[in-house]
């Protein structure tokens, strides 16, 4: 199979995916669907996964780490809401991919910019190298950071939407000291087993609500305002 034709396979097997995820009831914008068709996820995958990256699982990226399944980046991506213009903090950047995805919407203004904190000092390279590779106009929206993720980036604060991509056991102070007014978190919230994904409004004049949505498991949060081991 020449390249071109194994090329036009996996975008076959993207848009197959994502008309399965609108008929789901996941992927509800044409926003996220359209950054779901534009970002390729065979691009975040190791290259012996790559024949795999459109099955809607998660896939193993190295340092016991993953990249999420389709499904749950597109229903976190939802769930966020991410705009056009917005900066946006992402913890646990792994391969790169969802951090891709939200950079294809926020770009769409200039002012938008996606900061992303990865702990893991070879995943934040690779993930630079994968966003630069997939798809080069977007590098400049995207800031990967190595470091404690539970603990935010307070030199960029505050953000007007934060994702975390692993699992705490209670919604870091730091994250929510970091939501602007009017913004949005999402994040995976339980043991190290099973979490139920949350999501933490900032009402303008301070006050915090949460909502409930569905089960999920993720690797867990590692640092100072999650988990203080990897045991």
């Amino acid at each position: 199979m020449n390249a071109n034709s194994y090329g036009s396979r996996l975008e076959r097997q993207r848009l197959a995916l994502i008309e399965a995820l609108k008929a789901e009831g996941v992927i509800r914008s044409k926003i996220v669907e359209e950054a779901m068709k534009s970002v390729p996820r065979e691009a975040f995958v190791p290259p012996h996964l790559i024949d795999r990256a459109y099955d809607d699982y998660p896939l193993p990226i190295g340092f016991g780490q993953t990249i999420s399944a389709p499904h749950m980046v597109a229903l976190m991506t939802e769930e966020l809401e991410p705009r056009p213009g917005n900066k946006v903090l992402e913890i646990g950047t792994g391969s790169g991919y969802q951090a891709a995805i939200l950079a294809y919407i926020v770009s769409k203004n200039p002012r938008g910019h996606v900061y992303t904190v990865e702990r893991i000092p070879q995943l934040a390279h690779r993930a630079r190298e994968n966003i630069k590779k997939a798809l080069p106009e977007l590098a400049k929206s995207v800031t990967v950071v190595v470091g404690d993720g539970s603990k935010g980036l307070p030199q960029f604060a505050p953000f007007d939407r934060i994702i975390v991509t692993a699992a705490a056991p209670s919604i870091p102070q730091p994250l929510i000291d970091q939501l602007a007014p009017g913004g949005k978190l999402v994040i995976p919230v339980g043991d190290r087993w099973s979490q139920t994904l949350v999501i933490l409004e900032k009402r303008k004049d301070g006050r915090i609500t949460t909502r409930y949505s569905i089960p999920c498991i993720f690797v867990p949060l590692i640092g100072e305002y999650g988990w203080k081991n990897r045991l």
